[in-house]
């Protein structure tokens, strides 16, 4: 019995030792491709960090970066003299800076995250309030090959569902109008003023959650009703929006261009009334991805006639005529193409 017992340590020892020691199968290179793949996510949240400050012309402290990150003092520091010794950042006068190696790193790694948030937002449908936390999950999972991919598959939005600028392939912001509009915060505009929402902040996150909640997007046009230390009171033409002013500090507009006036009396399609005829003015800013090509390849185009044709006894999808065809849109779809009314062309 105490053969057996041997003979079975004896060939048990060199199977555990297989086990732990297997060159990239084994515990041990997974357990070192586990602390790798964790110390790259640390450093790419770290660039990320520094990247969206510099944005705002700011520059975080070793103490900043270490609050962003749930690191504690020692661990981020030691994190600070990694990057520093591979030439991703710079210190002068307890500010961290952001070398061009860095910024470059950086830009993948947020054109990485933008691009998931588009996906996540028009083609997985996930609630506006998730796509963030999802979208930082899959930013470091992600090969650059991947990105280019997801990047031309969405047909190369310029914008994630923030608002905020999305990097090309060679880590260039893309100009996004030749005449860029000024934008300003909600807290600093008037009664009576209207504007287009052009950017939604998601941090912190139970702000943006709230925005969320009351229907807020990008592309949305609203008017300031009422303006005090209490609430800001909004209006879309449609309802009334109520939100306390530390949420409106996250909601940034731009005031209408003459280029916008056709939009004055434009609806969106799915509030228009059965055989009622309609040009279509333009798709909803927020309309990116697979869904606005699709759009795009049905002929869902500025200038097109288009009508409700056949309505559904369970509301949707609705039938529409468009180019001596009827194509079936879903009343969310439909609400993505603002349309003018025939007797206001």
């Amino acid at each position: 019995m105490e053969n057996y017992w041997i003979i079975g340590l004896v060939l048990a020892i060199p199977i555990f030792l297989l086990a732990v020691f297997w060159p990239r199968i084994g515990l041990a290179a997974r357990l070192r491709e586990w602390r790798l793949s964790a110390q790259r996510q640390q450093i790419e949240d770290a660039l990320k960090y520094i990247f969206n400050l510099q944005q705002d012309h700011q520059a975080p402290t070793v103490d900043a970066l270490a609050g962003a990150l749930y690191l504690s003092q020692r661990k981020v520091l030691h994190l600070v003299s990694q990057m520093q010794t591979q030439g991703l950042i710079e210190q002068g006068r307890n500010r961290l800076f952001l070398s061009p190696e860095g910024q470059r790193w950086a830009l993948q790694v947020v054109r990485a995250h933008r691009l998931w948030e588009r996906y996540l937002a028009d083609e997985a449908r996930v609630p506006l309030n998730q796509i963030h936390e999802m979208a930082h999950k899959l930013e470091h999972k992600s090969s650059q090959a991947q990105i280019d991919d997801l990047d031309a598959s969405l047909g190369y939005p310029s914008r994630d569902p923030h608002g905020d600028p999305i990097p090309n392939a060679s880590g260039v912001l893309r100009q996004l109008s030749s005449k860029p509009e000024p934008t300003s915060v909600l807290t600093d505009w008037k009664i009576g003023e209207r504007g287009q929402i052009t950017h939604l902040e998601d941090e912190p996150p139970v702000a943006y959650a709230q925005l969320v909640a009351e229907g807020l997007h990008i592309g949305q046009w609203v008017t300031v009703l009422a303006h005090s230390n209490q609430r800001i009171t909004l209006t879309d033409g449609h309802r009334e929006i109520n939100i306390a002013p530390a949420i409106a500090a996250n909601v940034f507009l731009q005031r209408k261009d003459e280029s916008e006036a056709e939009l004055e009396d434009a609806l969106p399609l799915s509030d228009l009334k059965t055989s009622a005829p309609a040009r279509i003015v333009k798709l909803d800013d927020s309309c990116q991805g697979f869904t606005r090509r699709r759009f795009l390849d049905l002929g869902l185009t500025p200038g097109t006639q288009i009508s409700p044709e056949l309505d559904n006894a369970f509301g949707e999808p609705r039938a529409y005529r468009v180019r001596g065809t009827l194509i079936a849109l879903r009343n969310d779809q439909a609400a993505l193409i603002l349309v003018q009314p025939a007797g206001s062309i």
